[in-house]
Formats: structure tokens, C-alpha cells, sequence
């Protein structure tokens, strides 16, 4: 992933000691920068103390921040003082950037009011939030109104503004590859490509029948193919999975991966169910884990909204995702249930991951054409889940999101599984009910959904739920 970089914009008014302006931009500077964070921002060579206020300040720093469009992904606007709230909006604006702005506000020292160190940063950035409001332009806070800038909350706020940016940036013109077609029995799983192409996420289309013909240039020796043998063997325990199926999983595995490569795509949604197994001879789970497993995120039967979701975690957590079905009752329990797929779950997510058939399609397809299963029980802890879903009757994409714990309950199962314990389970599933969400749903070891409510609702304009219990 790339590094975020964040335009700064620091607010001043006049009226106040310049000593603030001075200490306090570069006190949040050297904070950002903690962060492993990248600064662009107006020197004191450029304005009065490297800060906007005016009207020619403003002018001065968009300019700046077009000069670096293509780097900034995220603007912080910090107020050592009240700041001038003409200047903060004028330079968003002037700038054309569409990015998650961040306002911050230096905190007063209750011992420190006289005009010498009072800052009433406090009331400037209700004014500066009031012009943005006025301007159009979506704004993000920090926990606390006021902060120091050495505060640990504010340590934490650029981490989670940093995690929005990255979501953002990665959806914003993302390109994702749908292969196959979504399998008959699957209506769940359709979508609207238009709506998410009005979202800047374009999605490119291949057929399992190119695939298949692609597939049947390669021969089993060529060096490609024999590389990518030595990846899958070596990603988990092969144990009793026939050397052909390895063979077909290679010739798969490079198919796909050139074909990624050529169209620079983020992620696949790959059909399988039952077209794979029939005129192939076996399940593309591994090969599907092996890239979410590397950050090229891939979901089950087409789910291109399923993707989104696991390509928006996987952004704000730096973490491989997964798909999974909300598949069971976990007893009496209201607040637990099994999750489950057959699976292609990155390796990451699972205790002792190791490959065999998938059990379901075995029934109707013969074991011998289903090989390529990713089995192992998912590792205990906290998750943050995650649909995504295009309403297509009333013209929108919809969400949900909301954080969980995996736990270590007994279960014993096949595929891929967990129980998943989440406060309010029974209201969650009443709302997927109610508003047509699909049975699957991204998930992530990591704790993420703010991030991910943040940047769906308020710089994507998604209709999103936020579970909390």
C-alpha cells in the first residue's frame, strides 16, 4: 500500500500571538510525521508563518495543493488559533481536491488565557466547520473538539483518518475484475455496474470460457506454470490432493494473474458454483486465497459488491479480508452464529490452514473434480464485518458495517468456519432482512468500522447502517 499524504492547512487570525501559529503548526507537523504520515503544506517563505488567511493565503496554498494533486489523499486543517474560516473553506475550494478533510483544534491551557497564549481555537472551529458546511465540502472531527497536538487521542485520530483516506483512495477509480458469470442459482449476488461505476469503481469482465481457453495453451512444463506449482504447494499442506489438480490450481493461478496485471485490477469475484468443477475439474479456492492472501482481494460466485466490502477493509486495516455466509444458529445463543464458506479464506484468517475437496459439490460433481478447498477454522478474536450492496430499485448503494469477536466455542464442522459472537445480532439480521442484503459479508481481523462508516457515508454518500449493539 502507499504511503497517505496529507495537505496541511494551518488557520490563523491576526489578532493572536504569532507564537502560536509558530509552535503549533510545527508541533502538528512533527505529530503527522509520527505517524508515518507525508506533510505538504505552505511554508513561512510562502505566507505569514506558513498559515492561511487571507484571501491571496488561500489562493497560495490551493495552488500549492494542485501542484501535488496526485499525491495528496487527505487534507488535515489544524487551528493553533481561531483561525479564519473564510481562508480554511477558500483554499479547500480553490484547490478542486475531493479528498476526506480532517479539522483539528489546538486545545487552551485553562492557566494560560491571557492575550498573550489565549488560542479560542475552540469557537473558530465551529466557525470553520459552519463554512464547510456552507461550502458543500464533507469534513471528518477529531474525538476530542480540542486536542493538543501530542495528545495520544490525536495520535489515534490520524491513524483513523489516515485508515478513511486509504478507503477513499483505493475505491476512488478502483478497477476490479469480474470472471464468469453469476451461477444460476444466485440471484443474491446480482448488482448494478452502473451504479458503482457513478462511484468511480469500474469493473472489467472475463468468461470462464476464455479462461478455460487460455488455460489450454499452457502446458504443464511451462516455466509459468511451474512457478506458480511451487507457490501453491508451498502456500498450505497438499496432503492427498492429486498432482494434476495442483497442476490445473498453477494453470489457473497464472491465467488470472496475467490477466490482473494487464488491466491493473484491485481484486476479482470469480463464479465457480458448479461451472468450475464441471468443465474444469476443481474449485478455484486456493488460488482465490492465495491472492486475498496477498492483498488482491477475491470473492465467491460474482459477489463484485462482496469484493468492494473486502477491498474497503482490507484499505483501512492493511490486513487481508475474507467473504463468508452468515450461515447458521449457534444454539440458543442470540448474539452467535456459525460462519462458514467452502472456503477460499486467506491462510492469514485460519488456525492450521491445509487444502482438500470441497464437500458440498462433491456430492454432485465427484470428489475428484472439486480439489482446491481451503479448510481451517477461523483464528480467535476481533473482526470488523463489512456488505455492500447496490439497490438498483431505488437507485443507490447501501451498506452495513459493524465489529464482532471471533471466538473459540466448540464447533466441529467442515470448509471454513468460526463462530462469530456480535452484540445485537438478532437486530442485525432483522436490518440485512429487511433492506435485501445479500447472505454474504466481508470481514477483517482488525477493529475498522469507523474508518469504514466514515468514508462509505460521508465521501462516498453511501446509505450505510453502522451495527453497534
Amino acid at each position: 500500500m502507499s504511503q497517505i499524504t496529507l495537505g496541511l492547512i494551518v488557520g490563523n487570525r491576526n489578532f493572536f500571538p504569532d507564537s502560536l501559529c509558530e509552535d503549533g503548526r510545527q508541533d502538528v507537523i512533527q505529530a503527522i510525521e509520527k505517524q508515518g504520515l507525508k506533510v505538504i503544506a505552505l511554508t513561512p517563505e510562502d505566507t505569514n508563518l506558513g498559515t492561511v488567511e487571507t484571501w491571496e493565503d488561500s489562493q497560495k496554498c490551493a495552488a500549492l495543493f494542485k501542484e501535488h494533486k496526485d499525491e495528496i489523499d487527505g487534507i488535515l486543517v489544524t487551528l493553533p488559533n481561531f483561525g479564519d474560516e473564510r481562508g480554511v473553506a477558500n483554499a479547500i475550494r480553490l484547490s478542486g481536491l475531493r479528498v476526506p478533510v480532517l479539522i483539528h483544534a489546538i486545545a487552551d491551557d485553562p492557566s494560560k488565557m491571557d492575550l498573550a497564549h489565549r488560542r479560542d481555537s475552540f469557537c473558530g472551529k465551529l466557525s470553520v466547520c459552519n463554512n464547510l458546511r456552507q461550502y458543500g465540502i464533507p469534513f471528518s472531527l477529531t474525538t476530542k473538539h480540542t486536542v493538543a497536538a501530542g495528545d495520544p487521542s490525536f495520535a489515534e485520530d490520524l491513524q483513523w483518518f489516515a485508515a478513511v483516506c486509504q478507503i477513499v483512495k483505493t475505491l476512488d477509480g478502483a478497477r476490479i475484475g469480474a470472471i464468469g458469470t453469476r451461477p444460476p442459482n444466485f440471484n443474491t449476488v446480482r448488482f448494478s455496474e452502473k451504479l458503482l461505476e457513478a462511484s468511480g469503481i469500474s469493473v472489467e469482465p472475463l468468461d470462464l470460457s476464455e479462461v478455460f481457453g487460455r488455460i489450454n495453451r499452457l502446458s504443464d512444463n511451462d516455466a509459468s506454470v511451474q512457478s506458480k506449482l511451487s507457490q501453491v504447494t508451498g502456500y498450505i499442506p497438499t496432503t492427498g490432493v492429486p498432482e494434476a489438480a495442483l497442476v490445473k490450481m498453477a494453470k489457473l493461478g497464472v491465467v488470472i494473474d496475467q490477466w490482473v496485471k494487464e488491466h491493473d485490477l484491485l481484486g476479482t469475484a470469480i463464479q465457480c458454483w458448479t461451472s468450475m468443477e464441471e468443465f474444469f475439474g476443481i474449485v478455484p479456492c486456493t488460488i482465490m486465497s492465495m491472492m486475498s492472501n496477498s492483498l488482491l482481494p477475491s470473492a465467491c460466485e460474482v459477489d463484485i459488491p462482496g469484493l468492494v466490502g473486502m477491498l474497503a477493509l482490507q484499505a483501512a486495516s492493511q490486513k487481508p479480508s475474507g467473504i463468508i455466509d452468515w450461515n447458521n444458529n449457534y444454539g440458543d445463543d442470540p448474539d452467535k452464529l456459525v460462519a462458514f464458506h467452502c472456503s477460499n479464506f486467506p491462510k492469514e484468517l485460519i488456525e492450521k490452514p491445509s487444502m482438500s475437496y470441497q464437500d458440498i459439490i462433491a456430492g454432485t460433481v465427484g470428489k475428484e473434480n472439486t480439489f482446491g478447498s481451503v479448510q481451517g477454522r477461523i483464528k480467535p478474536g476481533p473482526f470488523t464485518y463489512a456488505r455492500v450492496s447496490t439497490d438498483d430499485l431505488n437507485g443507490k448503494i447501501q451498506a452495513y458495517v459493524g465489529e464482532g469477536v471471533f471466538t473459540s466455542d466448540p464447533l466441529t464442522t467442515f470448509g471454513g468456519y468460526g463462530v462469530a459472537e456480535i452484540p445485537g445480532l438478532q437486530c442485525l439480521l432483522k436490518h440485512i432482512c429487511n433492506n435485501g442484503f445479500e447472505h454474504h459479508v466481508a470481514i477483517n481481523q482488525s477493529q475498522v468500522a469507523c474508518a469504514v462508516y466514515e468514508a462509505f457515508s460521508k465521501y462516498l454518500g453511501w446509505d450505510v447502517y453502522y451495527h453497534k449493539g
